[in-house]
């Protein structure tokens, strides 16, 4: 029989929590999963990393973070049947819809949101190998990145904590 997990009210259940997120995903849809489980955990006092590789590097590119966008292709939760999808316009017209329900929702844009949590202590790091494959420095990232770092180190500096990676 196992022992049962009981938790302890003397001390924030936050206390001491940290939270690493790998961001790979530069789409719309997907940029904001991260974000909003960012931004509910700095909420919660978690110490929160979140590490841009792949294609999420467009989440925190200049010149690309404001223009992200939701393609319907192969997305069966887009509600588009299959056969339009690949149709010219509509990853524009999808893009559009899923922004202005977002606006509906007063929910921020990528940039905004990035400011959030960055002011709200979260630390921001860029994947060395991915901006080495995309030929980009530092001065072609989003200011609020902390650096660009290797993969070694970020999981160096987020040693315990919960992973996930979207």
């Amino acid at each position: 029989m196992s022992t049962p997990i009981v938790p302890s009210f003397d001390a924030p259940e936050s206390a001491g929590r940290k939270l690493a997120i790998i961001c790979s995903k530069g789409n719309l849809d997907m940029a904001y999963p991260g974000l909003i489980l960012a931004n509910a955990a700095i909420g919660e006092g978690v110490e929160l990393h979140l590490f841009f590789t792949f294609w999420g590097f467009d989440m925190i590119t200049k010149g690309r973070m404001e223009h992200l966008k939701f393609s319907p292709i192969g997305n069966t939760a887009t509600h588009i049947p299959a056969a339009l999808a690949p149709f010219p316009g509509m990853t524009s017209m999808a893009t559009h819809m899923m922004q202005k329900s977002m606006d509906a929702l007063e929910i921020p844009a990528v940039p905004e949101f990035l400011e959030l949590i960055k002011a709200s202590g979260g630390h921001i790091w860029a994947c060395r190998l991915s901006a080495d494959m995309n030929h980009l420095t530092k001065d072609d990232l989003w200011d609020g990145v902390d650096d660009i770092i290797n993969a070694s180190d970020f999981i160096e500096m987020t040693d315990g904590a919960q992973l996930l990676f979207i």
